[in-house]
């Protein structure tokens, strides 16, 4: 999910997101909620992956991405969530048990 900035507009982009096989989605206009929590995933990204640690190489950050991700969506607990890892509200309401 982005914003509709020109960069996401580009080949390049579409190609890569192709490569992945992933869904462009853009952010609402004028809907600061959607884009702070775009901006908020990318501050934490920054903070608890791609800068916790000194990496000695761009691959070598590139192959903790995984495991990062993993703990983010499995693990990570979320004051929005009420305390709760984002899978577990997913799954909960795919379930239909909303909370």
């Amino acid at each position: 999910m982005t914003d509709r900035g020109g960069a996401y507009r580009s080949r390049l982009f579409k190609s890569a997101l192709a490569e992945i096989g992933a869904k462009h989605k853009v952010t609402a206009h004028r809907r600061p909620q959607t884009n702070g929590k775009a901006e908020a995933f990318i501050k934490t990204s920054l903070r608890e992956w791609a800068y916790a640690q000194l990496y000695t190489s761009n691959q070598e950050r590139l192959e903790a991405l995984p495991a990062w991700l993993n703990y983010y969506n499995h693990h990570r607990t979320h004051t929005e969530l009420k305390n709760q890892p984002p899978m577990t509200v997913l799954v909960s309401n795919v379930n239909g048990q909303y909370n």
